[in-house]
This record gives structure tokens, C-alpha cells and sequence, in this order.
């Protein structure tokens, strides 16, 4: 449940390193879904993966710190992260193909 006094944010998020084929996208889906996070997770064609999350200020810092190690299996080199103003477009977290 969302707490009408917590600001919201948007968070888009690029990770590169060793995170496709490591249930990168799945992992990142159930961990967002768990804080109550929306938005998406893509592969990307240079290896790397993508996300936007939108949510409370402190699930999104927590998704952000868990994009930054990932599941097991996964050696995170390296997380941009561009803070956007938050839209509310979303309704759940999906992997998008």
C-alpha cells in the first residue's frame, strides 16, 4: 500500500556487466514487484539491461541498490541511474521482450 505522504519518484536504470542469462530481467521483476515498484526490465542488444521504476522514493532507492548487485549468477560492472519525475503510468512490473 502506498503511503500518501512518501514522495514518488521514477528511476530509469541502465546495468551493464554479466546480467543476461542470469535471470537478471525475472529476479528484478519478483524484487520490484515485492516493494511496489512498477514499470519494466529489458535485455538490450549490447548485453546490457534496462529498467524504469516508478514508486515510493525509498522502494526505488531499494530496487536501484538491488539492480546494483542482482541475482546470483550476475557480476554487475556498472548502474547509471537517471532520476525522471514520476508518471503513475504504470500498473505493475513486467519483463518486456
Amino acid at each position: 500500500m502506498k503511503n500518501k505522504h512518501m514522495p514518488m519518484t521514477r528511476a530509469h536504470v541502465y546495468i551493464r556487466g554479466r546480467v543476461q542469462g542470469v535471470f537478471f530481467r525475472t529476479s528484478t521483476r519478483d524484487k520490484a514487484r515485492s516493494l511496489d515498484v512498477n514499470g519494466w526490465v529489458k535485455n538490450c542488444l549490447d548485453g546490457s539491461v534496462e529498467a524504469v521504476c516508478e514508486g515510493e522514493k525509498d522502494a526505488i532507492d531499494a530496487i536501484v541498490q538491488w539492480c546494483s548487485e542482482g541475482p546470483p549468477g550476475a557480476f554487475v560492472e556498472d548502474v547509471d541511474v537517471c532520476l525522471e519525475e514520476y508518471s503513475g503510468y504504470f500498473e505493475e512490473f513486467s519483463v518486456v521482450y
